[in-house]
This record gives C-alpha cells, sequence and structure tokens, in this order.
C-alpha cells in the first residue's frame, strides 16, 4: 500500500505518514491507526538519534544510570542483615566481592562474560532478598532467616496481615512481594551488565583500577585500618553467603540427632500409676498467656501498669484463699511461633525450630498433658481459641478432647488476629468444660490469645454475667484503636502490648476467683518474648511462670524451687530453660522415671 510505503521511506516523520495516508484517500479506521502510529524500527531509530542531537543529556543519562547500576551492585554486596544496622558507615567500605567480580569480568570473553554478569546479578539479587528476610525475622523472631527452615512461615505470615489487616491488603502484599522480587533480580542483572560492559570498554583503565582496589584491601586488611568504626575492607557478601550455608547445613544435621534425642526420655516407660500422685484430685489448667514476656514486667513503658496489675490480682487472689509461686522459664521461641514454646514446655525438649516440632509431634514422646492422660485419673481437653482448622497434634498433647475456635459458642467481632476475647474464652470453658460435673478430676490445656501482636484492637473487661454469646464486645471492638495505627508506631505498640498482658492476666485470675476452688490448681506462664520493636534488641528470651493453689501441699512440693511468691517473679529468681519445666514438674509431684532409650 502507498501508504506503507511513504512510511519506509520517511520513518521519522509522522505528519508525512499522515499526508500520505490522505493522499490515498484510505480514511478507514484500520489505516489511521496503523499510519499515525511510529513503527518499532521508527522508534529505535529516533532514540539513536536522540543521542546525537542531544550529546549532552545522553552523557548526563548515561553517567547516571552507571552511577545508579554501582551504587546498587554495591549497596547489595554491603548491605546488613539488621534494621537498626542501617547506618552510612555501612556503606562507605571496599567491598572484595567486587574487585573479584571485576577481575572475572575483564578475564572473559563477551559470551562467557554476558552468563557471567547475568548469574552474578541473579546472585545479589538472592542476597539481598536474604539479608531482607533476615532482617524481618531479626526484627520479628529475634534469629536469622533460615532456609532449610522457614520457608513455611511466610504462609503464616501472610495469614497474620489476612487477620489484622484483611485478606485484599494480604493479598496485595503477597502480589507485591513477589512483583518487588522479579523487579529486583532484573535491575541487578541490567546492573551488572552495564558495569561488566564499562570495564570492557575501558579495559586498559579498569584493570589498573582494579589493581589499585585490590592492593587497598589487602593492606586495609592487614592493617586493620577502620572507617567512622567500621572496617574499610568488607567481605560482608561471602560472610553473609558463609553463614547461611552453616546455618542449613546445621539444621539438616540437627534433624538426626534430634531424632534420637527425642526417644530417650526420662519418665517414658513410667506406669500410669507412678505419674503425678501427688495432684491427685486436683483440677489442673495449664494456661499459656501470648507473648507474655519479661519485658512485660521490666520494661520502663509497660512495668509499671503491668506490675500494678500483677500486684492486684496477687491480693485479690489471696483474699479468696489462692497463693501463688513464680519465677523464669528461657522460651524456645521469640516473638512469635509459639507452637515451639507450648511444645518445648510440655515435652521436655527444646524445639526452637519447625523440622523439630514436627519430628516430636510425629513421635509418641511423653509430654505433662499426656502424662495425666497415661495415669486413666483425669479427663483431658484442650481449649485453643486461636486454632481454626484442624489440629492433629492434640493425639500428642494427649488431649481427649478440644474446643477450638468454632466449638465455644462465640458470636462476636475478632479482635485483629484473636478470634474471641480471653474472658469470653474462660467463661466458655467454664460453661461447657469446668463447670460440668464429671466422674473425674480435669485435667486442661488452654491458650490465651487476646495478647497476640498487633495489639490492636484490644478488648475490655466486662462483667462475667453480661458475656452471653460475646456480642456485647461489638462496639468496644469498634471503638478500639486500628491495628495499622499502631503496627508503625512503636512506643504505642509497647503501651498497647502491656495493656493486653493486663487485660489477659485480669481475665484470668478473675475467672480463677470466680470459679476455682480448693483442689483448682493453675498453671500459667508465657509462650515467648513480644517481637524486638517492643521488647527491645537483644532482650532476653525469658517469661514469667506461676502456680497457683488454694491447698498450700501444692506450693509447699515446690518450695525448694526458691520461686518468689506472688504473681510478679523477682528480678534475680531462677531463670531454668523452658524444655526442664516437664521434668521438675513430675518430679516435684511425686512421679517416679523409668527412662527409655533412643
Amino acid at each position: 500500500m502507498p501508504v506503507f510505503t511513504r512510511s519506509r521511506q520517511l520513518p521519522d516523520s509522522t505528519d508525512t505518514t499522515t499526508d500520505g495516508a490522505a493522499a490515498t484517500g484510505d480514511d478507514s479506521p484500520e489505516t489511521e491507526g496503523a499510519s499515525t502510529r511510529p513503527s518499532l524500527k521508527a522508534r529505535l531509530t529516533h532514540w539513536r538519534t536522540w543521542r546525537t542531537r542531544h550529546p549532552f543529556a545522553a552523557r548526563a543519562l548515561s553517567w547516571t544510570a552507571t552511577a545508579l547500576a554501582a551504587a546498587l551492585v554495591l549497596g547489595a554486596l554491603l548491605l546488613p542483615n539488621a534494621v537498626y544496622a542501617l547506618q552510612p558507615n555501612r556503606f562507605t567500605r571496599i567491598p572484595a566481592e567486587a574487585i573479584i567480580g571485576a577481575v572475572v569480568m575483564l578475564g572473559l570473553p563477551r559470551r562467557p562474560r554476558l552468563v557471567a554478569a547475568v548469574l552474578y546479578g541473579v546472585g545479589l539479587a538472592l542476597l539481598t532478598l536474604v539479608n531482607l528476610l533476615d532482617m524481618g525475622f531479626n526484627e520479628y523472631l529475634g534469629r536469622g532467616f533460615n532456609a532449610a527452615l522457614d520457608w513455611g512461615l511466610l504462609d503464616d505470615a501472610q495469614s497474620y496481615v489476612a487477620d489484622t489487616m484483611g485478606g485484599t491488603v494480604a493479598t496485595a502484599a503477597a502480589v507485591g512481594a513477589v512483583v518487588l522480587v522479579l523487579l529486583l533480580m532484573a535491575v541487578m542483572v541490567l546492573a551488572t551488565i552495564r558495569l561488566s560492559d564499562l570495564l570492557v570498554r575501558h579495559r586498559s583503565r579498569a584493570t589498573r583500577g582494579t589493581l589499585v582496589a585490590g592492593t587497598v584491601w589487602i593492606s586495609c586488611t592487614a592493617l586493620g585500618l577502620q572507617f567512622a568504626g567500621m572496617p574499610i575492607a568488607s567481605d560482608r557478601a561471602a560472610g553473609a553467603l558463609k553463614m547461611h550455608a552453616k546455618r542449613t547445613l546445621d539444621s539438616y544435621r540437627d534433624e538426626a540427632a534430634f531424632e534420637k534425642e527425642a526417644k530417650a526420655d526420662t519418665f517414658g516407660n513410667t506406669p500410669g500409676d507412678q505419674l503425678l500422685p501427688a495432684l491427685r484430685g486436683k483440677d489442673m489448667i495449664f494456661t499459656f498467656i501470648e507473648s507474655y514476656g519479661r519485658s512485660a514486667i521490666e520494661d520502663p513503658i509497660m512495668a509499671p501498669g503491668v506490675g500494678r496489675t500483677l500486684d492486684t490480682r496477687t491480693k485479690a487472689l489471696a483474699k479468696a484463699g489462692f497463693h501463688a509461686k513464680s519465677g523464669w522459664l528461657t522460651s524456645a521461641t521469640y516473638g512469635g511461633s509459639s507452637w515451639l514454646g507450648h511444645s518445648t514446655t510440655m515435652s521436655g525438649l527444646w524445639i526452637d525450630n519447625q523440622r523439630r516440632y514436627r519430628t516430636v509431634t510425629a513421635g509418641d514422646h511423653l509430654t505433662l498433658t499426656k502424662a495425666f492422660q497415661k495415669t486413666g485419673a483425669w479427663d483431658t481437653v484442650g481449649v485453643m481459641p486461636g486454632v481454626q482448622k484442624g489440629w492433629p497434634e492434640e493425639k500428642w498433647y494427649g488431649l481427649d478432647k478440644v474446643y477450638d475456635a468454632f466449638h465455644l459458642g462465640y458470636k462476636g467481632p475478632k479482635f485483629s488476629w484473636s478470634t474471641m476475647p480471653d474472658q469470653y474464652a474462660l467463661e466458655a470453658f467454664e460453661r461447657q468444660v469446668h463447670g460440668r460435673k464429671r466422674d473425674k478430676p480435669l485435667m486442661s490445656m488452654v491458650i490465651l490469645t487476646s495478647s497476640h501482636q498487633p495489639w490492636a484492637p484490644i478488648p475490655k473487661t466486662v462483667g462475667w454475667d453480661q458475656l452471653g454469646d460475646g456480642s456485647v464486645f461489638g462496639p468496644i471492638q469498634k471503638a478500639g484503636n486500628k491495628p495499622a495505627d499502631i503496627i508503625a508506631d512503636t512506643t504505642r505498640s509497647r503501651e498497647e502490648y502491656g495493656k493486653s498482658i493486663q487485660y489477659s492476666v485480669t481475665s484470668l485470675t478473675q475467672w480463677l476467683e470466680r470459679y476455682g476452688t480448693k483442689d483448682t490448681v493453675l498453671v500459667f506462664l508465657g509462650d515467648h518474648q513480644p517481637i524486638a520493636r517492643v521488647s527491645g534488641n537483644h532482650a532476653s528470651r525469658d517469661v514469667p511462670v506461676s502456680i497457683v493453689a488454694k491447698d498450700p501441699k501444692v506450693l509447699d512440693r515446690i518450695a525448694g524451687w526458691n520461686w518468689t511468691d506472688g504473681l510478679k517473679p523477682a528480678k534475680d529468681a531462677p531463670v531454668w530453660k523452658m524444655s526442664s519445666f516437664r521434668d521438675r514438674f513430675l518430679t516435684a509431684y511425686g512421679s517416679t522415671p523409668h527412662p527409655s532409650k533412643g
């Protein structure tokens, strides 16, 4: 067609193309659209000629792109793996990996060099991703990311976002994360290709510069030279890769060793009639309070309110005839993964990762709760308002029946991640389980969730006779804080966290006042510390633990533990590993060891 002939003759002139269309007399929509749209070849030619017509702007654009590429590569090589380490002095260093990369690029022919540049870019993108995951895990769980164990926790993270911020936000965040990862890889690969091409174009100067950089790096290493408090010579990227490789290998080695360890048990072969004889006839309640950590009692922001609550509730319990002793346990987890704290306490094994958890729950290791079931002297139940799907671990825990989020009759609103307020869960426990007549005493495992992050909105205590089906909490939930307003504010997160602990402790101890008897024994503890943003960087993993009873013989049995009287453990009260609690408890209450071997 004439119009295409004119377009090929004058690719840079859209006006001429339009005139050509008019000359043909073809004014159909298809012809008009095709004639006014520049071809790909025309656009490429236009771009090439632009560089010639605007040399200064082209050079400025080229230098800017090169500078950004260099900054991106150097930033990836020097990026720390903790938020608090994001300081300017971390990025004023000479990375050995950049020098080695330059040497490789200068020594390779064109095609292998292109492949090496692509692989180098992908590697830097993955390194950046791992460092960012480390930041997140350090911020929330107080430890680095483990490539062998932690991918499954990303699903839990998405579920948490969905519960707190809504399903739309969670989906958008997940999609956004995938897009950002792909974009990071693409940009990093383009950056490494651009820099490798630049090195080759200026081979002589690049070779001299690389030699000088290498000499400086070696000299700085040998002399230990520093700038702004950091060593000038850096091998941060290689160190990070080595650390993650070691962490991954150690995880696989640990699995085999732990499987053998889990089969050995001090009380594994103890007959049921020799387990817990000193507690026969007692209604036992083991309660975990979500994120109830040492920081709640000692941090200057949270401690005043939580301390007053613990003192007030200690006095109220004493007036009702109950007395308590309290100490510290060092949790196997931090900031999250509550099930690791629960299983460590009950199994007497140190379960600090998901692989260990899967290994032990797939076996028949004796849990403290199962010890009660094994005696045949107790009915055993679990009250798990946070469980919203199948929970096969109930058999491993030795629970005859589990009351999850769908079995407690709650009709009120969720409070962020928590499916129901603790006060309601405890009242439902009383109504459906604890308050009913039975032939045997009851052993209960109760998991309270109102103090789960993000601590917004938080329930408020209402009259116990007003709880009904939980609808009374509707206005309270609507009037509460929004999660987005609390998550981004560290000070407010600490304040609201402290309030949530006060609420949970108050609900539990009021329930005990109201429904406890001379045969009720309550053991309650935290499962882990709150996230590092609330508990503080490098905070301990300690959590409070208390035993409360009316019968003085129950507390006399643990007099040798040297725990503090009351609900608030003293700063210098004994600190045990959480995994030691099971055996100490079984021994204190008369159990006879009959070991099983791995």
